[in-house]
């Protein structure tokens, strides 16, 4: 390569860092005059490589949003750290339903990356192991997901198509606040305008997505990602269950996370277990705050839905905290049974 077409390149990569680079900063960088880099910049404008001039003091070079992609030039880190994004997107299942465009993404990268760097690369590659299984879910439509995503920046209206989990085709209207990434899925969530009500959404089950005239305003303090995982944890499922534990709130949270229940602080039994300890008095409301933090242990209500609760004696056994089951009796039985099956097995010789 020769020496200009060198610096050509160079120009290009220093650009591309982002931000006004000065004429001064361009040349000392270069090792040239600042001719030369004008010279430079007309070579790049003449490749289609949106090159912009910056008037007045602080003036200079940058480069703008094109028509198309510039050439790109990648470090040996950003090369890494781009082909590691591909792969970690493909295994969690986080990508597009055009998951090809993932892998051709990455097939130009390694076809151009110099040999060096290549086997390096392929070396990481190779000898990477992954401990979860690749994700199976299917991806949202790349157009969906653009159109939702710019209807959550500029506070418009949506109209989607949806199919609900039992099939049911339906044209909904939608104030979206974000798009939230969860265990391999992509959801939208926000408010039904015309009935008032929060709305989670699959984007994967949204077949076509348009924004509206108009805007809205989206609540203060609104955390898209804390409303996705509390909608799960309030879905409706075949049982309901209370319970009451005597723990902190890290010790419930590492079996049972905000996804699958809702935590709130309760009063203690009547009958509590002495090896609890004193108790501060209930509060109201959830179980947060300095006064309540999650190392404190005292008594603490859970509240979840399931299908089945056949999970549930094990996992509180494994909790190994005092509770009480408030509801449903079956859940009463299905714990004593289980402990009867332990104290039976560990009888033996």
């Amino acid at each position: 390569m020769s020496r200009p077409t060198g610096r050509v390149l160079t120009l290009l990569e220093l650009l591309q860092s982002g931000g006004v680079r000065t004429m001064a900063e361009l040349a000392a960088r270069l090792g040239v005059d600042g001719r030369t880099v004008r010279r430079y910049v007309d070579q790049l404008i003449d490749l289609d490589v949106p090159v912009e001039s910056v008037r007045g003091r602080y003036g200079g070079y940058r480069l703008a949003s094109g028509y198309r992609l510039p050439p790109l030039m990648f470090s040996d880190d950003e090369a890494l750290a781009v082909l590691l994004g591909l792969l970690a997107g493909r295994r969690s299942g986080l990508m597009t339903t055009a998951d090809t465009a993932g892998e051709t993404a990455a097939a130009k990268i390694r076809r151009v990356l110099p040999h060096r760097l290549a086997r390096r690369l392929d070396t990481v590659l190779e000898s990477l192991a992954f401990t979860a299984a690749p994700g199976e879910f299917t991806g949202p439509d790349a157009e969906v997901l653009l159109t939702v995503a710019d209807a959550v920046r500029h506070r418009r209206p949506l109209s989607i198509r949806y199919t609900d989990r039992d099939g049911r085709r339906s044209e909904r209207r939608l104030h979206a606040y974000g798009i939230v990434a969860h265990a391999g899925r992509w959801y939208v969530t926000g408010t039904d305008p015309e009935a008032g009500e929060d709305r989670t959404f699959r984007l994967d089950r949204i077949a076509t997505a348009r924004t509206l005239s108009g805007s809205f305003e989206a609540p203060a303090g609104v955390d898209p990602a804390q409303r996705v995982v509390s909608g799960f944890a309030a879905a409706e499922y075949r049982h309901e269950v209370t319970l009451r534990i005597h723990a902190t709130v890290d010790q419930i949270r590492a079996r049972l996370p905000a996804t699958v229940a809702t935590l709130e602080e309760a009063e203690p039994p009547a009958d509590a277990d002495p090896e609890t300890g004193p108790e501060t008095g209930p509060a109201t409301g959830p179980a947060t705050g300095p006064a309540a933090g999650p190392a404190a242990e005292r008594w603490l209500r859970v509240g979840l839905r399931a299908e089945r609760l056949d999970w549930l004696p094990p996992l509180l056994a494994s909790l190994d905290r005092p509770f009480v089951v408030e509801r449903p009796d079956e859940l009463r039985g299905l714990v004593v049974s289980f402990a009867d099956r332990l104290a039976s097995r560990a009888r033996r010789a």
